[in-house]
């Protein structure tokens, strides 16, 4: 632990902050909103800031499709569940904008995926003064209270427009999003593979001639996969396009209302308080709510311009729309190049295995995201656990990383948002329950003061961040990966 203290007495005196977010996505917007009104401006208010590598806040941004429309309820938006009153329900957004009446008369639960993004902006809005958009947090480093042997707080070590900044903070929430998974054949770039996060900014800069015959492969078996095979072959009428998918066929993802009470609040006190083999199990029974799943109403728009196709060209000759199941990835061929893909697929059917190649113009990879990027930004912290070597930073009910026992002080604590699945449930990677979830964590770091207990948190917001040098830091540590909002939850 001494690694760290070395300059205290210095650091002592910097400014610290009561709470740095990492990443500005739905996650960290809903604390903003729920600091905002759970800490309001005649009491003290806490020092806070968010750090976003975007330079404005964006979610979703590569799947923005066309009349894609929302899975959830606009009802589980960003405070209505906790608190109905609040001025930034997706309601009251709708009445500022004179929209509320329209809206109503559509007769529907699922916004446009294009109307909530705007919904989650006008809300992001309001919030500049605490937003550092275009920074790219690099590491979290613990620091030891001068005079104890107890961790304090911590040092945010970030990058903007080459600068290196450093600040401390006390608590920080870490709410960095997924990272783009592709199968693990493929390389992590190549300009004619595209991950399904980057497909509208992506695809036209590869394909520009939109008339073009294309031969296009999508991989994967849920919603981003099938929204995706459905417009590219749109935008590229004279492509062929073909979706391949491990398992027998699509299918739907069940939204029943019974079943959607696993992603209910409440249901995450349950969750928890389960054997993690109760918890493996409930996420193997419940993964047709979230994973290789689609809704209903795309499925039958698939089948239908199959069945079309099918029926002008019974021979298939003339087909532009594929989809091939029991087919996985197994490698790339030597005719790979940076005009096309050749990949090597394993193929069953009738118990039979057969290796085929296919060689494609572009592949759309819709294999969904990994949520580690916490590990590397907190890789520093991990002296801290009662086990260094576990593979998982360990999180108690309220998202606080359980440190070990007498290692960090009461006062400070880091919080992990989005990555905590395997204790929280399905709904934690998911807009659900955001609005509750924010809540929790805010009474988690400030409640204390409200019951008598010091915080020491300061009065104000934080004003414009100005970026500065520092000099490196002391303990060699350097992580060249950036870290990005969550924004890519259903």
């Amino acid at each position: 632990m001494g690694q760290y203290n070395g300059d205290s007495h210095q650091r002592d005196e910097e400014e610290v902050y009561d709470l740095i977010c990492v990443g500005f996505g739905p996650a960290s917007l809903a604390i903003a909103i729920a600091i905002h009104e759970m800490l309001p401006e005649s009491s003290t208010r806490p020092k806070i800031l968010f750090l976003e590598r975007q330079q404005q806040f964006v979610w979703h941004s590569g799947m923005l499709l066309p009349g894609s429309k929302m899975q959830i309820s606009f009802m589980k938006d960003l405070a209505t569940l906790r608190n109905p009153c609040s001025e930034f329900t997706f309601v009251n957004y709708l009445k500022v904008q004179d929209r509320l009446l329209g809206f109503i008369n559509l007769g529907t639960f699922l916004p446009l995926r294009e109307e909530y993004n705007d919904y989650m902006q006008w809300c992001a809005s309001k919030f500049n003064d605490v937003v550092s958009y275009g920074e790219t947090v690099k590491l979290v480093e613990p620091v030891v209270a001068q005079g104890s042997e107890k961790v304090n707080r911590f040092i945010v070590h970030s990058q903007v427009g080459g600068i290196e900044e450093r600040r401390l903070a006390k608590h920080v929430v870490v709410a960095v999003g997924g990272r783009p998974l592709l199968p693990k054949p493929l390389p992590s770039y190549h300009p004619r593979i595209v991950h399904s996060s980057q497909y509208s900014s992506r695809v036209p800069q590869t394909l520009s001639d939109f008339n073009g015959a294309y031969r296009i492969a999508v991989v994967g078996a849920g919603q981003s996969a099938a929204e995706v095979f459905s417009d590219v072959s749109s935008k590229y009428p004279n492509s062929k396009t073909t979706l391949f998918i491990r398992g027998d066929a699509l299918k739907p993802s069940d939204d029943s209302p019974f079943v959607n009470e696993i992603f209910n609040p409440s249901a995450t006190d349950k969750f928890f308080q389960t054997s993690p083999q109760e918890r493996q199990a409930q996420l193997v029974e419940n993964r047709a709510t979230n994973y290789s799943v689609v809704r209903l109403e795309l499925i039958e728009r698939i089948y239908h311009d199959l069945y079309v196709q099918r029926l002008r060209d019974p021979s298939g000759s003339s087909w532009r729309l594929n989809i091939q199941s029991h087919t996985e990835i197994t490698g790339l061929n030597d005719a790979t190049s940076d005009k096309q893909v050749s990949l090597r697929m394993s193929h069953r059917e009738n118990g039979v295995h057969t290796i085929e190649n296919h060689e494609f113009d572009l592949v759309i990879v819709a294999t969904g995201y990994a949520r580690d990027m916490h590990k590397e930004l907190l890789a520093p912290t991990k002296v801290l656990l009662d086990d260094p070597t576990a593979e998982r930073f360990p999180v108690g009910r309220d998202y606080k990383v359980q440190f070990g026992e007498g290692k960090v002080g009461a006062e400070a604590g880091i919080y992990l948002q989005g990555c905590n699945e395997m204790t929280h449930g399905l709904s934690d990677t998911l807009l659900s329950v955001l609005a509750v979830r924010a809540g929790e964590v805010v009474d988690s770091i400030f409640k204390p003061t409200a019951n008598g207990h010091t915080n020491g948190h300061t009065n104000g917001h934080a004003t414009t961040v100005q970026a500065k040098k520092v000099e490196p830091y002391s303990n060699g540590v350097r992580n060249g990966s950036g870290v990005s909002s969550n924004r890519y939850p259903h």
